[in-house]
């Protein structure tokens, strides 16, 4: 992750380039890894930075604040942000690459929200402050023979049965921009600093329209991070059409090949929520229909990050 420059260059530029909001302040950094966020706050003048980190990873930190020369400035926590108390009452900023696959697979923000609620000054500021999901349609045949059609004649044996199974589980890969057949939609905003844990459930409708005749075998969900309390808006995006990072997209192979002419729309709706077993997998309902040209279709798929 460290060298997803797309990440790591993001957060360093809004932390140096922002130093009025670090300044003599106290941050909270919730899932420090190496302590890079830390570090970079650090340097930009933090009065005092406290750094949580549940893994092992946390006494490499220490070592790493030690080697740089910033103990006096970083105290490296280990252990749950749930579990652990905070030698200060309060803090000002909290900073955090809390986003998963799908923004939410796996994710922290449960984790930040407590922070907040339980740390946060009145008008302190939460980094990054706003993410945003977004969806779009591709033609994907070649992969998807592969990874789908593929269980039907496994060295001569049908194992189809396997096929439902490999359609239910969304695939996390790099997508080509010349695979997108339509416009990209904007599915879902999160305000960091205002939100509560039970807004990450959700149904959102969508419609996606064609911007040429093709075929639609997939959808694919991508998220974009903002940075709204910086001298300028900062921030990145994890879409198809800017420079790739570690989180890829998120793509969901329809059961239809839908046939698609220009100006038509596919139009239905995403139900999101947080598994009931194990909060940290996502639970995707989607339904989807097009009453077009030359294809008529509606459909319910179900799909399951694990």
């Amino acid at each position: 992750m460290l060298k997803d420059v797309v990440r790591t260059r993001s957060y360093q530029n809004v932390i140096t380039q922002n130093s009025f909001l670090f300044k003599d302040k106290i941050v909270l950094d919730v899932g420090a890894g190496t302590g890079i966020l830390s570090l970079f706050c650090a340097k930009a003048g933090a009065k005092h930075v406290y750094a949580i980190e549940c893994s092992q990873m946390a006494d490499m930190a220490k070592e790493i604040v030690k080697k740089n020369g910033f103990s006096d400035v970083i105290t490296v926590i280990k252990g749950k942000v749930e579990e652990i108390e905070l030698p200060v009452p309060k803090v000002d900023v909290i900073i955090s690459e809390w986003m998963g696959y799908f923004l939410l697979f796996e994710n922290m923000l449960d984790t930040v929200l407590y922070a907040r609620d339980k740390w946060l000054v009145d008008d302190g500021v939460v980094l990054p402050d706003k993410a945003s999901l977004h969806l779009t349609a591709i033609e994907d045949a070649e992969y998807k023979d592969d990874k789908i059609e593929f269980w039907n004649n496994v060295y001569g044996f049908d194992m189809s049965c396997i096929k439902k199974q490999a359609m239910m589980e969304p695939l996390v890969d790099t997508v080509d921009a010349n695979q997108i057949v339509t416009n990209c939609q904007l599915l879902k905003t999160m305000d960091i600093s205002k939100m509560s844990s039970g807004d990450a459930s959700f149904t959102v409708p969508f419609k996606l329209v064609a911007e040429r005749n093709d075929f639609i075998h997939a959808l694919v969900a991508y998220f974009n991070v903002s940075f709204t309390k910086c001298h300028k808006l900062m921030g990145f995006s994890t879409g198809p059409r800017s420079k790739s990072t570690h989180w890829k997209q998120t793509v969901l192979y329809l059961e239809d090949v839908v046939t698609i002419c220009e100006g038509e729309t596919l139009s239905g709706s995403m139900t999101v929520a947080p598994n009931k077993k194990n909060p940290r997998d996502i639970d995707i309902t989607l339904k989807y229909s097009i009453d077009g040209h030359r294809c008529k279709v509606s459909r319910t798929q179900q799909y399951k990050m694990r």
